[in-house]
């Protein structure tokens, strides 16, 4: 059986783009909005072997609430609609990992 790389897990996910930055941003040590996502789902990311284990931090939503509110619009909102993103990306994922076992 073939293995699937990273890409092609993410390839067509909601949200993938920005988890795809968000893993590029924790390998480099960044604290993005996408980064804070990526640790958000870091139990998830972990287990289907996007993310090596490390140590996850609780207080990557207040991070990323902070990091909203410095930006003009509404904070709340727009914290909301990416959570909202996330769980579509795990749900999907989730799927996605499932139908590729063998």
């Amino acid at each position: 059986m073939r293995q699937t790389s990273n890409h092609e897990i993410l390839e067509d996910l909601p949200g993938a783009d920005r988890i795809a930055k968000g893993l590029n941003d924790v390998a480099q040590g960044l604290t993005t909005i996408e980064s804070c996502l990526v640790e958000i789902a870091r139990p998830r990311l972990e287990s289907s072997g996007l993310l090596k284990k490390a140590p996850h931090s609780l207080d990557r939503e207040i991070t990323l609430y902070n990091m909203l509110s410095k930006e003009p619009g509404a904070s709340h909102s727009r914290f909301n609609a990416l959570l909202r993103e996330l769980v579509s990306f795990e749900h999907a994922l989730d799927h996605r990992i499932r139908l590729n076992r063998p």
